[in-house]
């Protein structure tokens, strides 16, 4: 009971604290996420055993240029790229079976464009159509914690049929049509409020979000078996660490862009 009170806390001062920067400022909305960037950073060097701060120079480099310095499509597209590029490879690493060793150039790497990357497509989102797009930011926070809640709910509830039970042995696949289904639902009243996006683009981007955000988890769940941690970090009391909680959102985010990028040509 005093656990899941201590959860319960946690879950909500996140939320407030979200919603504030949100719905505060355009500029507090940058620096949370700058600064959350820099603590998934730390937690990932810590888990993958990365040493020197070379990683947090070229994090912070990279989120300033991108967010402050350029609005160059070729240049933000060659970052997607890249950011994606990296995120594929890490699926192969997921996959597969065979024990996989770093070096710390890869290492580097991998930081900088899935986590660094990620975060920085985090904070360029709400920015696609120029406006500060509030209700479209807090729209994919919303899909993600749909799916992430109801996932857990119906795989107590129904849930028979392990998904990947090497990386995450209590996650179902029960569970995870059960997140995807509620968030199909939520994308659907998410379009009424936030017009930018038609009913039809809220279901394509909920979809993306769902699938990427469930792989952006067990990825970092692997990463954490093969340390031997069972949390990223201890920063927010029964959570564990900012990357615990922003690993879907991280993944997903580029793949987010990618979409929104895709139906401002197509509109």
């Amino acid at each position: 009971m005093r656990e899941l009170l201590r959860r319960s806390i946690t879950g909500v001062i996140y939320v407030v604290l979200l919603l504030g920067t949100v719905f505060l400022s355009s500029d507090a909305f940058d620096f949370l996420f700058m600064a959350f960037g820099l603590a998934c950073l730390y937690e990932y060097k810590r888990i993958v055993r990365l040493k020197g701060y070379y990683l947090f120079a070229a994090y912070l480099a990279l989120w300033w240029i991108f967010i402050y310095l350029t609005n160059d499509s070729t240049a933000i597209t060659l970052l997607m790229l890249l950011t994606i590029t990296v995120d594929v490879a890490l699926l192969m690493f997921l996959f597969s079976k065979k024990p996989r060793t770093f070096t710390d150039v890869q290492k580097f790497v991998i930081g900088l464009f899935y986590v660094g990357g990620g975060c920085i497509f985090l904070t360029m989102i709400p920015y696609k159509q120029d406006q500060f797009a509030q209700f479209l930011i807090m729209g994919i926070f919303i899909l993600i914690w749909v799916n992430d809640t109801f996932a857990y709910l119906v795989g107590r509830l129904f849930g028979r049929t392990k998904l990947f039970p090497s990386v995450s042995p209590k996650k179902t696949i029960e569970g995870s049509v059960g997140g995807l289904i509620f968030a199909l639902v939520a994308a659907y009243f998410l379009s009424w409020y936030e017009t930018r996006l038609s009913i039809m683009e809220w279901m394509a981007m909920a979809g993306v979000i769902v699938v990427a955000g469930s792989l952006g988890d067990l990825l970092e769940s692997k990463f954490k078996r093969l340390a031997g941690v069972k949390d990223s970090g201890a920063i927010l009391p029964g959570h564990g660490g900012i990357w615990d909680r922003l690993d879907s959102l991280v993944f997903a985010a580029p793949f987010a862009y990618l979409i929104l990028t895709i139906f401002s040509y197509v509109s």
